[in-house]
């Protein structure tokens, strides 16, 4: 059963579209998150779900319910922004209660509620406080838990993670994605930020410029890029031209000036169909640099030369000339890093290889 639906969803400002004809189905107690760079829409499109703006054509249904007429107040959703927007002048425990002020129920039971939130959230002891007293990641705690108190039949996250630090966004993102499957709410999320979306996702929806470019799990949107777009947002990708002379059940034959052929699995192309301009695309990581004395393998081997290094500590990310294509290559350290000018093997596999629909002008 699908908890939310977007069928043909457009909305405009004055004569500025900020989302093209967006279709989709959010499964009853998903985790769905829209990512994309700033201004493609997945803000827009979570505040028109929300009731907070509205949209300019198409329909919005939750729990088989249109509601583009229903007010935010009647939505039953719960909200959490990245400011947190708590109320300073209330202690803890009234801030979580706040949702149920309109809710017909007791003292007693609004109560109960308010503690069994807290205690979710593992913030039993704080109720007495006030936000100010309250660390980053404490006050994101305690919004999530005002929102989730209501019982709503989705919840709403914008970028709630941002203004954390980056250790606490790591813990965050697991405390997040804990609750979640404890209580089994329907989540849509929004982010920028890749490796929180690949972290915390059952689906991804990948956004550019209002539009939908690929919508899948962690793994296929990762692993299996139906665009240029979607392969260069997610990771670091090497993407070199390519003509595909062959298409059959098995896979595609793949020309490379300086790899020769190379022949790509079908599933890892889903949206080449035919033969002509291609491109071939290689993930950062599966990109193995070796020493030149190195025992062959199963891989694809070249000779190329370090011009770069990027330290990252436990991995480097290198910038390695092969042929005429500079690719980047993230490799864990043994122990140094290569330096720049070191001459080097560089090594992949076609399993590990995706390909697309050459570029388009």
């Amino acid at each position: 059963m699908s908890a939310v639906t977007l069928t043909n969803i457009v909305k405009k400002f004055g004569g500025f579209t900020a989302v093209h004809r967006m279709s989709m189905e959010i499964p009853d107690g998903s985790f769905v998150t829209l990512l994309g760079p700033s201004g493609c829409g997945k803000t827009t499109t979570l505040r028109m779900i929300a009731g907070l703006i509205d949209p300019s054509e198409g329909d919005i249904t939750i729990k088989g319910q249109r509601i583009n007429d229903v007010p935010i107040h009647k939505r039953n959703l719960g909200l959490v922004f990245q400011n947190y927007a708590l109320f300073p002048h209330k202690t803890i425990a009234e801030n979580v209660a706040f949702g149920l002020k309109y809710r017909d129920m007791s003292k007693a039971d609004a109560e109960k509620k308010v503690k069994d939130a807290l205690e979710l959230v593992q913030l039993p002891h704080v109720s007495d406080r006030y936000p100010k007293q309250l660390s980053g990641g404490q006050q994101q705690r305690i919004a999530l838990a005002r929102a989730i108190v209501i019982e709503p039949d989705v919840l709403l996250l914008d970028e709630p993670l941002s203004a954390l630090d980056a250790n606490l966004r790591e813990d965050m993102r697991v405390e997040l994605k804990r609750i979640q499957h404890r209580i089994g709410i329907t989540t849509v999320f929004v982010t920028h930020d890749q490796s929180e979306a690949l972290a915390m996702s059952d689906r991804i929806v990948v956004m550019s410029n209002g539009r939908v470019e690929q919508i899948g799990s962690p793994e296929e949107v990762y692993n299996t890029p139906a665009s240029e777009f979607v392969s260069r947002f997610l990771g670091i990708s090497n993407i070199l031209p390519a003509t595909c002379k062959d298409v059959n059940g098995s896979g595609l034959e793949l020309e490379l000036a300086d790899f020769g052929q190379i022949n790509v699995p079908r599933d890892r192309a889903p949206n080449v169909g035919e033969a002509g301009p291609a491109q071939l695309v290689i993930r950062a990581e599966k990109l193995l640099l070796t020493d030149k004395t190195a025992p062959q393998d199963d891989r694809f081997t070249f000779d190329g030369v370090v011009e770069a290094v990027d330290y990252q500590g436990q991995a480097a990310r290198y910038f390695v000339r092969v042929g005429e294509h500079q690719l980047q290559a993230v490799n864990m350290i043994d122990q140094h890093p290569f330096q720049e000018g070191t001459a080097v093997s560089v090594r992949f596999r076609p399993r590990d290889c995706a390909a697309l629909p050459g570029a388009t002008a």
